[in-house]
C-alpha cells in the first residue's frame, strides 16, 4: 500500500480493511475498524489518544447497551405472555401484547441510530493515534460503503424501522390474510433480513474475515451472540407468515418461542456492550470533548 510502512499489514473480508498492523516511530500499534468505530481504541500504554466527541465515548456505549436491553426486554416479556395459556386469568389480550412488542421497537430503533450515527461520524484512519482529523460537519446518516460496521449500523436501523411499521400495524390487524402478510408480516421479515445482514456484517468486522473462532474476545462474543439472535428472529419471521387456510397452532407457538429465544439473545450482547463500555472506562475511557 502506498505510502505507508514496509511492515504494514491489513486484514478485512471481501474489500473491506477491518485490522491494521503496522509500527509508527519504532512502535508497533494495531488498528481495529471496530473499536475505531466506538472510540475504544487506545495507544500502546493503554491511554486514550485524545479527547473525542461525546458520541464515541465509553458512556455513551453504555448508554446504547441499556437502550438496547430495554427493547430486548419488552420483546421478551411480549413473547413471553403469547406463549401462556389464553385460559389463564390475566394474561394480556392480543392488543395488548401487540402494544408490548411496540414499545419494545421503539428502544431498538433509537439505540439502533444512536449506534449510527456513531459509526456515520468515526474518525478515517491515521497511522498517528493522535493525528485524527476531525471534520467540521456531523453526519446524520453519512455514506461509508466500505465500511462494514457503518453498513451493519445502517441496516440495523433501517431494520427497526420496519419492525416499528410491524409491530404497530399489529396492535391492530386487520381480518383478511393477505393484508396481515402485506402490513404485519411483510415489514417483519424485511427487518429480519436487514437484521441478519447486519449481524454478519458486524460479525466480520471483528473476525477480520469471514469466519473466526475467538470465544475468550468479549466482542467476538458480543456480535456472535447479536448475530444468533438475528437467526431467530429470521426463522420467527418465516413461521409467521399468514396463509390462506388454517395452519397448526403449534407453528405460532414456536415463532413466537424463536422470537423470545432472539430477544434473549440480544439482552445478553446489549448486558456485555455494557460491560465492554464499563471495562474500557477503567482502563481509561476517552474523554468527551
Amino acid at each position: 500500500m502506498t505510502g505507508h510502512p514496509a511492515d504494514f499489514r491489513t486484514a478485512g473480508a471481501w474489500r473491506f480493511v477491518t485490522l491494521r498492523r503496522y509500527s509508527h516511530r519504532d512502535r508497533p500499534l494495531v488498528w481495529r475498524a471496530r473499536q475505531n468505530r466506538k472510540g475504544l481504541l487506545r495507544d500502546e500504554r493503554g491511554h486514550e489518544a485524545l479527547a473525542i466527541p461525546f458520541w464515541h465515548s465509553s458512556t455513551y456505549n453504555w448508554i446504547i447497551g441499556l437502550v438496547f436491553a430495554i427493547g430486548a426486554m419488552l420483546f421478551m416479556l411480549g413473547a413471553g405472555a403469547s406463549l401462556l395459556p389464553t385460559s389463564w386469568g390475566g394474561i394480556p389480550s392480543g392488543t395488548q401484547i401487540a402494544v408490548i412488542f411496540f414499545l419494545g421497537s421503539i428502544p431498538f430503533t433509537t439505540a439502533g441510530y444512536l449506534q449510527h450515527f456513531q459509526a456515520a461520524n468515526a474518525d478515517d484512519f491515521r497511522p498517528d493515534p493522535k493525528d485524527i482529523r476531525r471534520g467540521d460537519r456531523i453526519a446524520l446518516i453519512g455514506w461509508h460503503p466500505k465500511n462494514p460496521g457503518w453498513l451493519s449500523t445502517f441496516a440495523q436501523f433501517v431494520g427497526t424501522v420496519a419492525f416499528n411499521f410491524n409491530t404497530f400495524d399489529a396492535i391492530n390487524a386487520p381480518s383478511q390474510w393477505l393484508l396481515q402478510d402485506l402490513v404485519i408480516w411483510g415489514p417483519g421479515m424485511i427487518g429480519s433480513i436487514l437484521f441478519l445482514l447486519s449481524g454478519y456484517l458486524a460479525f466480520i468486522e471483528v473476525c477480520h474475515g469471514y469466519w473466526a473462532w475467538r470465544p475468550k474476545d468479549l466482542d467476538w462474543i458480543i456480535v456472535s451472540i447479536n448475530m444468533l439472535g438475528c437467526v431467530f428472529f429470521l426463522v420467527s419471521s418465516l413461521l409467521a407468515f399468514v396463509p390462506a387456510q388454517a395452519e397448526p397452532g403449534w407453528i405460532l407457538i414456536v415463532a413466537n418461542a424463536l422470537l423470545g429465544l432472539g430477544a434473549l439473545c440480544f439482552f445478553i450482547g446489549a448486558v456485555l456492550l455494557m460491560r465492554e463500555s464499563a471495562q474500557a472506562r477503567r482502563a481509561g475511557a476517552p474523554t468527551s470533548a
